[in-house]
């Protein structure tokens, strides 16, 4: 008998225990989630993927939906999360919004601006002190993980700063002391920090239109160029044998390309023995209190897209940036981005590399300048701007127009920025 009440004790509980369980659930659910796209949408947009040419250069509204959804359109690497989420309080401040702007169509305010046509604003996400002071998505919903191209390049060089900083890696050394396969290519003799730098002086710039260029071959190697028949089958392969000519000596003129970044990603993969992506979870993903996974686009053999393929939503992608900050600890409970590093990337740049503006770039940033400003943009209309000094951190994403009209971003948040945080 009392094993039989025990029995019907348990089982209520449990089922007790469920229904709350299930009614927690329930309750935890956001009642303002809406779909980003409706079904016909998505069927329809799936339809227009370019089959005879790159896919990322189709634009307009195919564009923007395309920058939102590449998770469902090619194979992507898991970036993890852990722990409880960092929330991020809401501080905001309305002359953000009321901001003056002047445009081709008179003066606006800076949040009608964004939301205007002459824009092609997705998202826009400002932080001062570790707060939000400015948050907007005229055309994407806040939890989508659109795709940042470029600003992706700044991960693989933190990484090479912390494993600086450990003793693991001198950025003085040739890239070949730790990638042997690199040692009979071009890449041969070629400092770590120069390949930071983006001055290795290898005729390998970004290049989309000469597909027997360097550069287009090594990205049909990973994937993101229009692949053929005779296309390399993987990008370690290709660089290992690269042979191309050089426009200058290393160190001594800024050549932007993509192929440092994954020598970059490469050096990791070598330190670790592990794939990139799962060194940038357990070092960063994994210690920002982010909302969310992340993960990068991977088109063949799980290969990251580490230059330019990164996906997440815009909050984490601000969390990422507050380790840039004097803010740092509202997401993470160590210090990640060391104030040396910092003050490196601030203070310490390759002079060759210093633009008449008294601007530089260094370690995959593109842009420094003398108010404190780190820029890290995207192709198509991306950016990450973090200035250390005035606690401040900004994040943007965009689409190109079919005519290319659309009002570039960068300098309009600039001088909100500016006028609003410094120049006071």
């Amino acid at each position: 008998m009392y094993r039989q009440q025990l029995r019907k004790i348990l089982l209520a509980s449990a089922v007790l225990g469920i229904i709350s369980s299930w009614s927690a659930i329930m309750v935890a659910q956001p009642d303002d989630f809406a779909a980003a796209s409706s079904w016909d949408e998505v069927q329809q947009r799936q339809r227009l993927l370019p089959t005879d040419d790159i896919w990322w250069t189709v634009t307009g509204e195919q564009m923007a939906w395309m920058h939102k959804n590449v998770h469902q359109l090619y194979p992507t690497v898991n970036v993890y999360r852990s722990g409880a989420v960092k929330e991020l309080a809401l501080a905001t401040k309305t002359e953000i919004a009321q901001f003056p702007v002047a445009t081709p169509d008179g003066q606006m305010s800076f949040d009608a601006f964004l939301h205007h046509d002459m824009t092609t604003t997705l998202g826009m996400l400002i932080l001062h002190k570790g707060e939000i002071v400015y948050e907007s998505y005229p055309r994407m919903e806040p939890h989508e993980k659109p795709i940042y191209w470029s600003v992706a390049k700044v991960m693989p060089s933190l990484l090479i700063r912390i494993f600086e900083e450990r003793g693991l890696i001198d950025t003085s050394k040739e890239i070949e002391h730790y990638i042997p396969e690199l040692g009979t290519s071009d890449f041969a003799g070629i400092t770590v920090r120069n390949i930071l730098d983006m001055s290795t002086g290898l005729d390998c710039q970004d290049e989309y239109d000469d597909r027997q260029s360097c550069y287009y071959q090594y990205s049909m190697a990973i994937g993101d160029g229009f692949r053929d028949e005779a296309a390399p089958d993987n990008p370690y392969d290709f660089l290992s044998t690269l042979d191309t000519t050089q426009h200058a000596e290393q160190g001594q003129r800024f050549s932007y390309s993509g192929v440092n970044t994954f020598v970059l990603a490469w050096l990791i993969e070598k330190i670790t023995g592990e794939p990139f992506q799962e060194t940038f979870s357990r070092e960063i993903w994994r210690n920002i209190g982010a909302e969310s996974d992340a993960s990068f686009l991977a088109y063949r053999y799980g290969i990251p897209l580490t230059h330019g393929g990164f996906l997440s939503n815009m909050r984490d992608m601000a969390r990422f940036g507050l380790l840039f900050t004097p803010s740092y600890s509202v997401v993470s409970s160590e210090r990640i981005v060391s104030q040396e590093y910092l003050d490196l990337l601030l203070d310490s740049p390759n002079p060759n590399l210093v633009r008449d503006d008294g601007s530089h770039n260094a370690y995959q940033w593109d842009y420094i300048d003398k108010d404190g400003f780190m820029i890290k943009g995207g192709w198509g209309g991306q950016a990450l701007v973090v200035n250390p000094e005035h606690d401040l951190v900004a994040v943007y994403t965009s689409y190109f127009k079919d005519d290319y009209s659309q009002q570039n971003l960068r300098q309009p948040l600039l001088k909100v920025l500016r006028e609003t945080y410094i120049n006071k």
